[in-house]
């Protein structure tokens, strides 16, 4: 693949079953990512090394996920003016989730973090897509393409369950 555009880290190598979604649906869409385990308590000069030549490398859009206190996505943000979406992991370590939702929720202002679902991993690598999609043509056709797949899916869904009933698909 070219230059990544887009870089995936995360807090332990745990959340990885969490935020390989992220760079599957960039595969799936050809955006250029990497993917690697930054700790933001446990090897921050890491981190601050990562989020301060991010853009020098090329990166445009950061996907951070983290559980527990949660604090790589909004430390990144704190580092870099490139975009951050922060994915809340439900870990071993969580209160639920509601630890991570709200550690990378509840940034100050100037500091902004944009935050997915619980876990949604997909969705933060899609909207890292639309972000670069916004000015870039190819991809933003791609975009256009995969939104148009879902809504057929949904159709094709609700014509099964019209023509055979609600039984036929469970």
């Amino acid at each position: 693949m070219s230059k990544p555009l887009v870089g995936i880290i995360m807090g332990s190598q745990s959340d990885l079953r969490i935020m390989k979604e992220a760079a599957e649906v960039l595969d799936e869409l050809a955006v250029s990512y990497e993917l690697t385990v930054i700790s933001a308590h446990r090897t921050p000069l890491r981190m601050v090394e990562y989020a301060t030549e991010a853009r020098n490398r090329g990166i445009q859009v950061i996907v951070a996920g983290a559980g527990g206190a949660a604090h790589l996505p909004g430390m990144v943000a704190s580092l870099t003016s490139l975009p951050v979406i922060g994915v809340p992991v439900k870990s071993s370590n969580s209160v639920d989730g509601w630890d991570s939702i709200l550690s990378i929720l509840q940034m100050p202002a100037g500091v902004p973090v944009a935050t997915v679902a619980l876990d949604g991993a997909r969705n933060a690598g899609i909207l890292a897509a639309q972000i670069i999609g916004a000015t870039d043509k190819a991809l933003g056709e791609r975009l256009d393409s995969f939104k148009k797949s879902l809504q057929t899916k949904v159709e094709a869904a609700a014509k099964s369950i019209e023509a055979n009933g609600w039984k036929s698909v469970l």
